[in-house]
């Protein structure tokens, strides 16, 4: 594979954008789908089938997501192998993460029985809801190996700064997403099954579509690769050791991530499918400003763990700050379109009117979260390119026990209560995380191993 090195890839604003606005166009068509499915759904006018998917979609999220390791220890490894000048390494990065995607993705689909029935049974949404997500959730797993495939090739490309090719992935994969949506509910009225059906489709034409985009980023096919890289690097006791210690810690950080927003969901259906549906619409907003605002995110992991890899703590502060000015003046635009134009979106996407009320009463929060949201994305991708697992780990956990807490607290005010305790979720991440960041700063060693035995800086 070409390797041009770490340290071509200037540092500046432009550099920056132009490694973020292919990851920003790729994110955004991301919650975008969610929207489609959204629209298809609302526009039926059916709340209890709106409410299903969104139920539905929650327990696959966290399912699927807690492998999101797959994405982000790819990232933030690869980057760090590629900072180093260690192509060798870099490929074989690409196959582990394939080879562990597929394997888990199969075992979530013969798991996909009890996992079913145990969510629908933790997070009851009522007869109708229930069997809504079932069959939403039963199709959506036949898509596992698939996606957790794909998490692992997103992560690759994005630690190699490839974010065109990342581009690519993510546009072939949603569009496809999209169009089966449309096809299988409107076209053939299968309902909330028929958004689930879509999706895994779309996730095995993104599988196939992927294979062939990071083949030719490596300038070699997954056989030809796999022949050349020996098995023994493949299996190299302290790259594996690494790898699952890195992705033990950011699983269990996604986990209880995930908890928070299935929690969000569970506390949103105790009070009925119209607020279990109004809520899921707001989470749209949100969705797309974290998509859109983690394209500077990403840039920051392969940034980040480039700077690390090739022992450079100036260009690691560099890569902070240009990022996060990105960041912080993008969530705070995007807060003021939620505030603007936020209602008339809403009014386009459901047509039940106490769904669309409720929603339109709560957008104020949705529009909060970019600007108070930023921070704590931005230093997600600074631990996650310094592949620090366990302050990802520590603050997560942290923050979704304070989190259930307070909206235990909150709960005699309805879904008042319900919004104030998530928004608060978003600045308990940054405090959390960022008590980390003075330990981290002092992590950071030039790497003596490159060659000529000195630092970059």
């Amino acid at each position: 594979m070409t390797d041009a090195g770490p340290l071509t890839m200037p540092l500046t604003r432009r550099a920056i954008l132009a490694q973020a606005w292919p990851i920003m166009l790729g994110q955004a068509s991301v919650p975008l789908v969610g929207i489609v499915d959204t629209i298809v759904v609302g526009r039926t006018g059916d709340a209890g089938a709106l409410a299903g998917v969104a139920l539905g979609a929650t327990i696959i999220n966290l399912v699927f997501w807690s492998f999101g390791f797959l994405r982000m220890g790819l990232t933030g490894l690869t980057a760090q192998a590629q900072g180093a000048n260690r192509p060798r390494e870099v490929e074989a990065m690409f196959l582990r993460g394939i080879g562990i995607g597929v394997a888990l993705g199969l075992v979530l689909l013969a798991l996909q029985v009890p996992l079913t029935a145990l969510a629908l049974a933790v997070m009851a949404g009522g007869e109708g809801v229930s069997a809504e997500a079932d069959a939403y959730v039963t199709a959506r797993f036949f898509g596992a190996p698939a996606a957790l495939a794909v998490f692992a090739m997103t992560g690759w490309l994005l630690g190699l700064g490839r974010t065109r090719a990342a581009l690519l992935l993510q546009i072939v994969m949603n569009a496809s997403n999209a169009l089966l949506d449309v096809a299988l509910v409107w076209g053939a009225d299968m309902g909330a099954g028929g958004i689930g059906a879509g999706t895994a489709g779309a996730e095995w034409i993104a599988l196939v579509t992927g294979l062939v985009i990071c083949a030719r980023v490596a300038g070699a096919g997954p056989l030809a690769l796999w022949r050349r890289v020996p098995k023994s690097d493949l299996l190299e006791r302290e790259a594996l050791r690494n790898l699952f210690a890195v992705n033990r810690d950011l699983m269990i950080r996604t986990i209880a991530l995930l908890l928070a927003f299935t929690w969000l969901a569970s506390s949103g259906a105790r009070l009925g499918a119209t607020t279990l549906a109004a809520n899921h619409v707001l989470l749209q907003f949100i969705s797309v400003a974290a998509f859109v605002l983690d394209a500077f995110a990403f840039t920051a992991e392969a940034r980040i763990g480039q700077a690390i890899g090739s022992g450079s703590y100036r260009r690691f502060l560099r890569a902070v700050r240009l990022t996060s000015e990105f960041a912080l003046i993008g969530g705070a635009a995007l807060s003021l379109a939620y505030w603007a134009f936020g209602g008339s979106v809403i009014s386009l996407m459901v047509t039940d009117a106490a769904t669309l009320q409720l929603a339109v009463t709560f957008l104020p929060f949705a529009a909060l979260v970019p600007f108070i949201g930023a921070p704590s994305w931005m230093l997600d991708g600074v631990f996650i390119g310094a592949t620090r697992g366990k302050a990802l780990r520590n603050a997560a956990v942290l923050t979704t026990v304070l989190y259930i807490g307070l909206d235990l607290l909150l709960r005699p005010y309805g879904n008042w209560g319900i919004w104030i305790a998530f928004s608060a979720t978003y600045v308990l991440r940054a405090a959390t995380l960022g008590a980390y960041v003075p330990g981290l700063l002092r992590s950071i060693k030039p790497a003596q191993a490159l060659a000529g035995g000195a630092s970059p800086d």
